[in-house]
């Protein structure tokens, strides 16, 4: 085919199309606008997730009335003149392509209103062209009304989720905006249902109660580091408050939302050591460095930034994260039914309760017991004596040909995941009422995954109640739950069933194997010997003896062979 130039509306499509990703592409680049434009107050109503309706209102300056139609111009820009602007960005938006590309994508209302302007002006566009315009009366600043978002484009709205996930996209934009800016009132409704509502004074803190709970953000530790070039500030949880997920992770870089592989690395190392594998921290920090020092210009959404050094940016949030976790105090280690003695106690013996002797020499290079699987059959575990318990976190017991360790929780985990889906396949899993009910309150992602997967919830006990603005009262679990965290539990469950890519029996897996891990006995519970014969004797009748849900092993194994070379048998 002959090279040609493309038709100015085919490029405008394209150039939409690289902007406008999804619902969520359009209210962050509208807020972004209303940020720009020093709004105090920003309210986004969305209706079908985004789909049907987005509505952006702002008390920012407004458009004047002689630029209106100049700012669904392509490039139209207030925000820089000149190429060496570009070196200096200082505001969210500058590319002039958002109401651009948003008017290629649908029907588009605007009201503005300047405060030198003695009315509103209103425009209405359709395919990206001013279908009709008119004053009307209106306060400083600006409504941007969005209908039909892909309406013309079937092949782009194929390939969004169900209006839910769509949703929780939008309520997570909101989220991350409303800490990057505490002193801006934000208020998201979606499907005509309030999801939050910021108080706007300038406090992240209570920003952070409003989203993700009072108890959380009354834990959080203060981030505040200044170092030549470069100042880090936010919050951080301590080690003891945790998540299942990185999806608690908010970094920003001169207040612009951003997703950074770097500063997640760089935060995440600092608490090294000092969380369990597989959680994650709750981080909100703020990188503000002279703006020749980042790109910000490197994708369509500004979602991702270039730093001109790196390794000085990583070191920086790395520093404040682990001065402001050196105000937190040492983790108090959870025990079960007797208290821990006053000094560790390494090895309990059965039937005496003393602690054996130091080892002398060094120990064998140990077997996962998954690694004596041969031919890939998973051979069922010979009939095991328990000796005793080691830290307080492993089961010690002797087999026909060796020395099995056994981790207490991941062996737990196994017997309740395989108890769970056998009593979902059969009678239904077993439901525990609570004598009180719990009050939950929950972040406007989590909650819309809970509209999307009560149903499931509801299959496998749980009894979610809605009482207020995120507040839910949890009535029923299931029974395999008794004596977890049942709030950490709920959301950390939610978490895990955010995605809308995984199919049906995976999610039921998913919701078995958040079931397991907050049911099972922890590493630091002490048991009694019945405990410990009782947990493995129905280890022995598990499919999967050898691996806990998430395919860890739960055991090691010494073999005779191996104790009496060290020995030097």
């Amino acid at each position: 085919m002959p090279i040609k130039i493309l038709d100015p509306q085919v490029v405008s499509k394209i150039a939409a199309g690289e902007v406008v990703e999804r619902p969520a592409s359009v209210v962050k680049e509208l807020v972004e606008n209303a940020l720009d434009a020093g709004a105090s107050q920003i309210t986004v109503e969305a209706q079908g997730g985004g789909i049907s309706l987005i509505k952006v209102s702002d008390n920012g300056s407004g458009i004047p009335a002689g630029e209106v139609e100049l700012a669904f111009a392509r490039h139209a820009t207030s925000k820089l003149s000149a190429l060496p602007d570009l070196e200096k960005i200082a505001t969210l938006g500058f590319r002039g392509e958002a109401l651009p590309s948003i008017a290629a994508m649908a029907d588009v209302e605007l009201l503005t209103r300047a405060a030198d302007d003695a009315a509103a002006s209103y425009i209405r566009l359709a395919n990206g062209r001013a279908t009709h315009r008119e004053k009307r009366s209106r306060p400083r600043g600006t409504t941007v009304t969005v209908h039909h978002l892909f309406r013309h484009f079937p092949a782009r709205l194929k390939f969004l989720k169900s209006p839910t996930t769509e949703n929780s996209h939008i309520a997570n934009l909101l989220t991350q905006y409303a800490l990057a800016f505490p002193e801006v009132k934000f208020s998201l409704s979606l499907d005509g249902r309030l999801t939050l509502r910021t108080p706007g004074n300038g406090n992240l803190r209570d920003a952070v109660a409003e989203i993700y709970g009072l108890e959380a953000a009354q834990q959080m530790l203060e981030v505040n580091s200044t170092e030549p070039g470069y100042t880090v500030t936010g919050l951080v949880s301590p080690p003891s408050l945790s998540r299942s997920s990185r999806n608690y992770l908010s970094f920003f870089v001169n207040r612009r939302w951003v997703r950074s592989s770097l500063l997640s690395r760089s935060a995440e190392d600092a608490y090294q050591g000092l969380l369990m594998s597989g959680k994650h921290p709750l981080v909100m920090v703020n990188v503000a460095l002279p703006p020749q020092e980042v790109d910000v210009n490197v994708h369509p959404t500004k979602t991702e930034v270039k730093f001109r050094n790196n390794q000085t940016v990583y070191a920086a949030v790395a520093r404040a994260v682990k001065t402001a976790l050196q105000q937190s105090p040492p983790p108090r280690v959870k025990t079960g039914k007797a208290a821990a003695p006053p000094a560790p106690r390494l090895f309990t013996a059965v039937p005496e309760d003393k602690p054996a002797p130091p080892p002398t020499t060094s120990y064998p290079t140990p077997q996962s017991a998954a690694s004596v699987v041969k031919n890939g059959d998973v051979p069922a575990l010979p009939v095991l004596r328990v000796l005793g318990q080691m830290a307080a976190s492993y089961i010690l017991a002797e087999g026909p040909e060796g020395l099995y360790l056994i981790d207490q929780h991941a062996a737990h985990e196994r017997i309740i995941f395989d108890k769970v889906l056998a009593q979902r396949a059969q009678q239904g899993v077993e439901v525990q009422g609570l004598l009180e009910p719990l009050n939950i309150e929950l972040s406007p992602g989590q909650e819309q995954t809970l509209n999307s997967r009560n149903e499931l919830l509801r299959q496998f006990g749980f009894n979610l109640e809605h009482f207020g603005d995120r507040s839910y009262l949890l009535r029923a679990v299931p029974a395999v739950m008794a004596g977890a965290n049942l709030a950490e539990a709920v959301r950390a469950l939610l978490d895990s069933l955010a995605s809308d890519d995984e199919p049906a029996t995976k999610r039921e897996e998913t919701v078995a194997q958040s079931l397991a891990c907050h049911g099972a006995v922890k590493a630091g519970q002490q048991l009694t010997f019945e405990e410990m014969r009782s947990l493995i004797r129905q280890l022995e009748e598990t499919a999967s003896p050898r691996t806990c849900p998430h395919g860890r092993p739960t055991m090691i194994y010494l073999s005779s062979r191996q104790l009496a070379r060290e020995f030097g048998r």
